[in-house]
């Protein structure tokens, strides 16, 4: 997926990937990282989500990246937000209250500039990729996050021979190879969703489930 597929899906209004409520398993599972009211949370692939706005309703102060201006634009548009400004080496950053949105490509975000990111949200971001990206994924930018931060992954699982990716299916196996050697992971849940998601079941698909899991960085 290289960025011109995601700055085109954009453009084309392709975003079936967008919610447009907040993800049910983060509103049931968040707490249980137990993080201190106003921690850093990093939003990787962050797109416009709702996500963001509730974290940010919880005490959390958001780092989200995406690399689309359309989609960064129209999140804080819809909701009524005006952002200040403001240029770095890692893009164009805009920062409406406990919200920063940078528009930039997320491995190019260091640990400088992950440094007090104590937590972080994956919703939709692992899932997007192929799976030779998400190696590079797990092995690069989650390796820049620091000792400690506790995160929530949301997953898809489906026989991939079904559908054409993204979102791709990630089962439990592959989460634990890319990321257990770094991080201390726990399946929290995992759940039928199909019924629910109409548009897997016209490309054919058979059976959908999600799952999410609890992270922490080793020290």
């Amino acid at each position: 997926m290289e960025p011109d597929f995601w700055q085109q899906r954009w453009q084309q209004g392709r975003i079936g990937f967008h919610q447009d409520e907040v993800t049910p398993l983060l509103r049931e599972y968040w707490p249980t990282l137990a993080l201190p009211e106003g921690s850093r949370v990093f939003v990787p692939l962050a797109g416009k989500s709702r996500d963001m706005l509730w974290l940010a309703s919880q005490g959390n102060r958001v780092l989200g990246v995406e690399l689309s201006q359309l989609a960064v634009d129209q999140f804080f548009a819809e909701h009524g937000l005006i952002p200040v400004r403001h240029q770095s080496i890692y893009g164009l950053h805009h920062v409406a209250g406990a919200v920063e949105l940078i528009c930039g490509d997320a491995f190019a975000l260091d640990a400088e500039a992950l440094s007090d990111c104590v937590g972080v949200l994956d919703r939709a971001a692992l899932i997007a990729l192929p799976a030779t990206m998400r190696r590079r994924y797990a092995n690069e930018l989650y390796a820049r996050l620091p000792a400690g931060c506790r995160g929530l992954l949301i997953t898809l699982e489906y026989p991939q021979q079904q559908k054409n990716g993204p979102p791709f299916s990630v089962d439990e196996n592959e989460v634990q190879a890319l990321y257990a050697l770094e991080w201390k992971i726990k399946r929290l849940a995992r759940r039928d969703i199909l019924a629910a998601q109409p548009g897997f079941v016209a490309e054919g698909v058979t059976r959908l489930e999600t799952a999410a899991y609890r992270f922490e960085r080793k020290g």
